[in-house]
């Protein structure tokens, strides 16, 4: 183990320098008085959890769990993720005082890294939880506000991709003979290989029949087949599922005025294995990575001793800055320097300032090593000096 130097950070750690901190707040109040509008309650939860509780029921694999023992001897673990901390919550107390519960978070998680590969280990959440909603009517909420948000924040050029978490399990069980070739096949398309999954149809050695029924799944999702055409893969038992998402579309499209912001892709598969339902990823111009996910979670609250519906979804912070359109700097900030005798002068003049809204500094000027560098950040220079002011 190489010695750890005086400026390194744990792997994955990130520091928010003042403007990536300013704009990162921004987002925080833009999406807090939107969400309220919508009727979310904001919630915090611990930043450690106990492994046996929230570590072992959250879709985070294990290895990617900081976990840490306290001196109880107890295991603990940094929250990985918002929604199972938020089940946790909703199944122990709030859906007695009231069901359904809307709640919303903007949070820190993590996940360990196992090398540095640029992904962070901490990182800003910001999500929203329908818990107590078994309808269609709660997840095109969902899906409806996501759309929204993401309007209000600024994000001008986005694409919301719609799955099915049921439908994709049933065709896959059904064209399939083992239930490990079913999790294989699962994870090639959580990867979005589909090179890799077309390779894997021949090395299981599947019926003719099974090849071309899986491979029609890859095929009509990127023609943008009808729902329809999916029924002919599913047993009579399993026909609900196409049921289900019909209804979906057809409250989107009563919602969603422009059809071009979503489209429906039932290869679309997540890594957060208690999804059941509808699905979705958010990509925007900009970012290689999804700004979000979310989808309708039943089975979490099952670990809970629940049978609740449950549907929500979660934004990465740090995406979000990666689309977000840089904006202009339009707040003024003045500098008021002072020397040793006009300390009360320069107060006075600073307050009066502060006290009708202006952003001031008030810096002793013997203080400052460079002092042209140090001005140049400021859009007004005022020094106050015995006698006077100069640089107004």
């Amino acid at each position: 183990m190489s010695k750890i130097q005086m400026f390194e950070k744990p792997l994955g750690m990130r520091d928010s320098f003042p403007e990536v901190n300013e704009q990162k707040e921004y987002i925080r109040s833009v999406a807090r008085e939107f969400i309220r509008t919508k009727g979310y309650d904001f919630i915090k939860t611990p930043s450690v959890e106990y492994f046996e509780t929230i570590g072992k029921a959250s879709a985070i694999d294990e290895s990617s769990l900081f976990k840490l023992v306290d001196n109880q001897g107890e295991m603990l673990v940094l929250r990985p993720d918002m929604t199972t901390p938020i089940a946790r919550i909703a199944a122990s107390k709030l859906l007695k005082e009231k069901n359904p519960l809307r709640l919303a978070y903007y949070a820190n998680v993590f996940r360990a890294q196992q090398r540095e590969g640029g992904r962070p280990a901490e990182f800003e959440q910001l999500g929203l939880e329908l818990i107590g909603d078994f309808s269609p009517y709660g997840d095109s909420e969902i899906i409806y506000t996501a759309v929204e948000l993401i309007k209000a924040l600024g994000v001008e050029h986005f694409q919301i991709t719609i799955g099915h978490a049921g439908l994709l399990t049933a065709i896959l069980s059904n064209n399939t003979n083992k239930p490990e070739q079913v999790e294989t096949l699962r994870m090639l398309l959580v990867e979005k290989n589909f090179v890799g999954f077309m390779k894997m149809l021949a090395d299981l050695e599947l019926s003719a029949i099974q090849q071309e029924n899986l491979t029609m799944l890859v095929d009509h999702t990127m023609a943008s087949k009808s729902v329809e055409d999916f029924r002919q893969l599913l047993t009579n038992e399993q026909q609900y599922l196409v049921d289900q998402i019909i209804q979906l579309q057809q409250l989107l499209e009563l919602q969603l005025s422009d059809p071009s912001i979503y489209s429906f892709d039932f290869s679309l598969a997540s890594h957060m294995s208690y999804y059941t339902g509808m699905l979705f990823e958010i990509h925007a111009a900009g970012s290689g990575f999804p700004l979000g996910n979310g989808g309708r979670y039943d089975e979490l609250f099952k670990q809970f001793e629940q049978n609740v519906g449950a549907t929500g979804f979660g934004l990465r912070v740090d995406r979000l800055l990666e689309v977000l359109p840089k904006k202009e700097k339009n707040e003024k900030h003045t500098l008021i320097l002072f020397d040793k005798g006009s300390f009360l002068k320069a107060n006075v003049l600073a307050e009066a300032r502060r006290s009708i809204g202006e952003r001031v500094t008030l810096q002793y000027e013997g203080s400052v090593h460079d002092l042209e560098a140090y001005q140049y950040s400021f859009q007004e220079i005022i020094k106050v000096v015995e006698g006077g002011f100069a640089g107004e």
